[in-house]
């Protein structure tokens, strides 16, 4: 009466579950979202985010550096201005934080890594949302679209290669895409945030950024309950022309990535966002959870679900771990 069927006989020795891995996570596979601060004189730790911080533009070249070489896939950048307004017009100065770094990353890595950068106006507006406001306000659609148009063509110019729209503005990757063109940077890809959803999440990230956000933006990025509204955001995207598209918050919205990834024609990504890391950090530092093993299966789930690229702030941490096979 013994059991005909072992499954466990593949699992019996290290190189057998080698063998048989289905699911892989490589260096390349990591993007590392970073912030750069106007006017730093030394890097500021993020208390929220235990190892993370907003960068000078000197240790943000650095760090930089360092991922590239850790063979990370690329860097999502973020902007901390000195100064906001009610339009976030420091995102379109040329002369801004975010274009500036943009710049001198690219002068620094030139086409070694992939070089994103976050296109939003949150982080230079002063009221936070993520764009301008009406008489009411209320976050204007189509006034706001104007000026991600405009950001697009200076973070372009500035040397992205990827522009990554988070704002979730109904038609936002179309205009962005006519305003690239129009502008001769057709070549410059859109990463869509495409299911960008209204979470808890995210707590942390508004310390990174400074963010001066007053009420929520439930009127503009998805319910957490919702998974058709996902699917239809994803097809409007990749019917406007985005290259790839993004799932944000990754771990709490495997589901929903999974089915975005068999819809998909592009590329899809999914942002492993600051709460997640925050609440892994948290439960380390009590000794509850081993470090490296948990953010390693943390993101291979996330991959097994389907993202071809991981945004964490873990990326250059674990592209050693597994350029090193420390994980085996």
């Amino acid at each position: 009466m013994f059991p005909s069927h072992r499954p466990r006989r593949l699992r019996r020795t290290p190189a057998l579950r080698r063998l048989v891995s289905e699911t892989t996570v490589a260096p390349r596979h990591l993007v590392l979202p970073m912030f750069v601060k106007e006017g730093a004189a030394d890097p500021i730790p993020i208390t929220s985010m235990p190892g993370v911080v907003q960068h000078t533009r000197d240790t943000l070249r650095k760090a930089a550096v360092v991922a590239v070489e850790a063979g990370v896939g690329g860097l999502m950048l973020f902007g901390v201005p000195a100064r906001r307004d009610a339009t976030g017009s420091g995102a379109l100065d040329e002369n801004g934080i975010l274009n500036v770094a943009l710049r001198e990353l690219r002068a620094e890595l030139g086409d070694s890594t992939v070089l994103m950068a976050d296109l939003c106006l949150d982080e230079f507006t002063d009221h936070g949302h993520c764009g301008v406001l009406d008489a009411e306000g209320r976050v204007d659609n189509d006034a706001t679209l104007r000026s991600y148009g405009e950001m697009a063509v200076v973070q372009a110019e500035s040397g992205a290669h990827l522009v990554g729209p988070s704002g979730m503005m109904d038609g936002q990757v179309g205009v962005i895409r006519e305003a690239l063109d129009r502008a001769g940077h057709s070549d410059t890809g859109i990463l869509a945030y495409s299911a960008k959803y209204a979470s808890a999440f995210y707590g942390p990230f508004r310390e990174a950024v400074e963010s001066q956000l007053t009420g929520d933006r439930r009127t503009y990025q998805q319910d957490p309950a919702n998974f058709r509204e996902s699917m239809r955001e994803v097809e409007l995207d990749l019917s406007e022309g985005a290259d790839a598209v993004m799932v944000k918050p990754a771990l709490p919205y495997l589901d929903v990535l999974r089915a975005v990834a068999d819809r998909s024609d592009v590329p899809v990504f999914a942002y492993q966002v600051s709460g997640e890391y925050a609440m892994i950090e948290a439960a380390v530092a009590n000794s509850w959870l081993d470090r490296e093993r948990t953010i390693l299966e943390a993101l291979t789930s996330i991959r097994r679900a389907g993202a071809n690229s991981v945004l964490t702030y873990w990326a250059v941490e674990a592209a050693r771990w597994l350029a090193g096979g420390a994980h085996a």
